[in-house]
């Protein structure tokens, strides 16, 4: 980062938008001086309430940090002590930063697990972190900033794991708690829909620089940087796809699946079994590719895991090429898994990160009959070439490469046997705009090249136009509704789905020039 300069008034919310390393992370981290080794703050100041806080140490910077500065960080999960109960993290805070008692503090905190709408706050206080979800942890991460009413709240990326609709609660919770206390909300992102929804401000970065900014109306409208035009071109938009082949057996089809997850035993009560999966069927046709949206916690994970062979269905039948899938074993059984492979959400943790890209792309080649090691060699050298990297990072470790890289090597590992269908599991959920563009255009792509069929979860709306054919909408372990692509946008029947589009801010081509939000349902005004 060089020479970065912007500033927030009170009650005001400032994005800040860029792609993967643009230095976004960095700025908001230098506000804490909580800068990762070995980056360190080497000129500048950073002013807060008109003092240079760069100058602060021990007890005065403490003051500061946590009291008057706030932060939610990108993975409540990572943020969140895994070894404390929820209330006692809420009253640390609270303890350490302010003169007040025990019982003060409890009553505080319980009262701000009621303000962020949580159901039972007496029993979340005495919860766990990992006893929530996702959108919950994040919920739970704002109250424990919020108690202590910031000036500042800065906020990294924090609903880039979460569903649509999760996603609007906690952002518009954010919101409705900063304006109560006047706070200033210092937003990372890179989803450019959320910042016109929310953002009054916007600063461009670029390779550690600020290129542009202004409020968010006129960089949409008329954005002065080419990079900030390639950033809003790169938006996912829907997309013209060829239909798939007719045939009279699809590749895979689910029949009345269910998945029973097993009630854990605490201390002398067993809890009681969930449906995950609840009596879902559908088709996959040869060369389509069929996206399951739906809310965390859905059932949508648990299909793919299943259709690969990671997950034993509980009922129902699920159908490879016509072949019940209960009854395939032996060697039938293995060829079976090994034409379904899957994309993981986070590249990083399914690849070793003690093997080399290129011993990494080749694993599932090793049950190729009759391949000599030539020829897998082979193999890999066009398939990192297909997939936009080349030979030469075949001896790379995945921590030497950006998270696109990452997901094209995963990609590159999915389909180097030539697959008959690839599950992709939030493929793309943690890219930013123009990387996820490249990383979306690649895997459309390679389906035309190879024809292989696909089952994407996702909860992004706007990647479903640009990749699928059609789209199966999921809510507590069911589908609700399946229909065309276009079809499904212009007219959902379902009222979840309505829900679900109307949670998505869209941008749109304005008519003179620029982007706006679509509908007014993503009105900011609206809200």
């Amino acid at each position: 980062m060089e020479d970065a300069s912007l500033s927030i008034a009170r009650g005001r919310i400032l994005a800040v938008v860029g792609e993967s390393g643009s230095g976004k992370t960095v700025v908001s981290r230098a506000v804490l001086d909580l800068l990762p080794a070995p980056l360190i703050r080497q000129s500048g100041r950073i002013l807060f309430d008109g003092r240079d806080i760069t100058t602060l140490e021990g007890a005065a910077r403490r003051k500061v940090r946590g009291g008057q500065i706030g932060m939610v960080f990108q993975e409540p999960m990572v943020s969140l002590n895994p070894a404390l109960s929820v209330g006692a993290q809420l009253v640390e805070g609270l303890m350490l930063h302010e003169r007040i008692g025990r019982a003060e503090a409890r009553a505080r905190a319980l009262a701000m697990l009621a303000r962020i709408r949580i159901d039972d706050p007496a029993r979340c206080f005495g919860a766990w972190p990992h006893e929530f979800s996702g959108g919950m942890r994040q919920r739970i991460m704002l109250a424990s900033v919020m108690l202590l009413k910031p000036r500042l709240l800065i906020a990294d990326e924090p609903t880039t794991a979460l569903d649509t609709l999760v996603q609007r609660e906690v952002l518009e919770l954010m919101v409705e708690l900063a304006r109560e206390n006047d706070t200033a909300i210092l937003l990372v992102s890179h989803d450019l829909g959320l910042v016109a929804r929310y953002a009054d401000d916007v600063v461009v970065m670029r390779g550690g620089r600020v290129i542009e900014r202004g409020p968010t109306a006129r960089i949409l409208l008329d954005p002065q940087h080419d990079y900030t035009r390639n950033l809003l071109e790169a938006m996912p938009r829907p997309r013209r796809l060829a239909p798939p082949a007719r045939a009279d057996v699809p590749v895979v089809e689910a029949r009345d699946l269910v998945v029973i997850h097993k009630g854990r035993r605490r201390m002398l009560k067993r809890q009681p079994d969930k449906r995950a999966v609840d009596g879902v069927s559908f088709q996959v046709a040869p060369g389509e590719t069929l996206a399951l949206v739906g809310e965390s916690g859905s059932g949508k994970t648990t299909i793919g895991r299943c259709l690969v062979g990671l997950t034993r269905p509980s009922g129902g039948q699920l159908m490879f090429r016509g072949a019940d899938l209960a009854r395939t074993t032996g060697a039938e059984a293995r060829a079976r898994r090994l034409d379904c492979q899957m994309v993981f959400q986070d590249p990083f943790s399914s690849l070793d990160p003690r093997h080399g890209v290129g011993r990494i792309v080749a694993e599932p080649l090793r049950h190729v009959p009759g391949l000599s090691a030539e020829d897998a060699r082979r193999r890999v050298d066009e398939v990192l070439e297909e997939v936009g990297l080349g030979a030469a990072y075949a001896k790379r470790l995945p921590h030497e490469l950006s998270g696109g890289q990452r997901q094209r090597v995963a990609i590159a590992r999915a389909i180097v046997r030539r697959p008959a269908f690839v599950v992709a599991d939030e493929a793309v959920s943690a890219l930013d705009m123009t990387v996820q563009a490249q990383v979306l255009d690649l895997f459309g792509d390679l389906q035309q090249r190879h024809g292989f069929s696909c089952l994407f979860i996702t909860h992004a709306l706007s990647v479903v136009r640009r990749i699928a054919h059609r789209v199966a909408v999921m809510k507590d372990g069911r589908i609700v509704e399946t229909a065309a692509t276009e079809d499904l946008f212009a007219r959902p029947r379902h009222a979840y789905t309505r829900a679900l589009l109307a949670a998505a801010p869209v941008l749109e081509p304005a008519p003179g020039g620029g982007w706006r939000l679509a509908g007014a349902a993503n009105d900011r005004s609206a809200l």
